[in-house]
């Protein structure tokens, strides 16, 4: 019965898949969206704007005139996540209407729709434990992961239902793989340097307690490795003639580039909110790019007809032996 409502579903509301992408790309924007607003929300020392979760104030989901500009923010903030589930849900029904089914969408796109709801509560933490700098680098990390699946998911939508088939040699996948780890922990000591900066979301919200030039020189070293593997890539993709994988490598160098400039001019003109929040954005752009660039190491093909999956195979006609020839 519920397959019979589905197809009913599907026929009178048909998803096409140029739609399916379109959701699918908006549902990275938001993300990438709500993590420069989220940012917005800490450099204008706004985190307790709504000094309690779920409510705004003990008595109020949402802000009053008294909390003034901050507790707009930062409900303004609350109210985004709202949009952002809106279009991660719509992604789910899209995938779900969408004919012919296609077989590993509906994880991703679940898998993208609960961590919405995650990453509210996560939020919730930060402002219940008075923004703890270690709970607000889980807040920041968490969206990174959301983005990703929602990377994935989008390319899963692109890709053909075929096979997947390696675009280049196994020792360079393997690079593929060690350059998006490294990026991966660039990222994450990203979060403990701002734990230990100025721009604690509130004024009198505690720090990590690490030093910040120590931790900083850390990060630039991360930074560096990630780069020179990322240039490693561009060259060995070249040298075995994976033009794909070597635009997507060129990709991820630009992006590592540019975030590296406003990571530097930041920490040398201490630490303006706009490049900060320009970093946090970047970073965003850095993790899609590196998923772009391990993306291009594979491809999937289209799947072959049915018919030529359930054709029997008939056996070779047997062949005659020889007739020995006499001198």
């Amino acid at each position: 019965m519920r397959r019979i409502y589905a197809v009913t579903l599907s026929a009178r509301f048909p998803v096409s898949a140029a739609l399916l992408r379109r959701l699918a790309l908006a549902s990275i924007v938001a993300n990438v969206g709500i993590v420069a607003t989220g940012g917005l929300v800490r450099l204008t020392a706004s985190g307790l704007g709504c000094p309690t979760w779920p409510r705004c104030t003990d008595e109020s989901y949402v802000n009053t005139p008294e909390m003034g500009i901050h507790g707009l923010i930062e409900f303004g903030n609350r109210l985004l996540t709202f949009g952002v589930g809106a279009i991660a849900l719509a992604v789910v029904v899209a995938v779900l209407l969408h004919r012919p089914r296609r077989p590993g969408l509906l994880p991703l796109a679940v898998g993208v729709l609960a961590g919405i709801p995650a990453q509210a509560v996560i939020g919730g933490i930060t402002v219940l434990t008075d923004l703890n700098p270690w709970v607000v680098g889980l807040h920041f990390l968490a969206s990174m992961v959301v983005i990703a699946v929602a990377y994935a998911l989008w390319r899963r939508i692109i890709d053909p239902d075929g096979p997947v088939v390696p675009m280049v040699p196994g020792p360079l996948r393997t690079l593929a793989r060690l350059t998006t780890v490294v990026s991966a922990s660039v990222l994450v000591v990203g979060t403990w340097v701002t734990g230990s900066g100025p721009h604690a979301g509130d004024h009198g919200a505690a720090r990590n307690g690490l030093d910040p030039e120590a931790i900083s020189q850390v990060h630039a070293d991360g930074v560096f490795l990630l780069l020179g593997l990322s240039v490693a890539l561009v060259f060995a993709f070249r040298a075995v003639g994976a033009r794909r994988a070597t635009r997507a490598a060129v990709v991820l160098v630009a992006v590592e580039l540019g975030q590296g400039v406003i990571g530097f001019v930041q920490y040398l003109t201490d630490l303006p909110a706009l490049l900060v929040g320009a970093h946090m954005v970047g970073s965003c752009l850095v993790l899609l790019a590196t998923l772009g660039m391990l993306w291009s190491t594979r491809e999937r093909r289209p799947a072959p007809p049915a018919s030529d999956q359930t054709a029997p195979v008939e056996p070779a006609a047997p062949t005659a032996p020889p007739v020995p020839v006499s001198a």
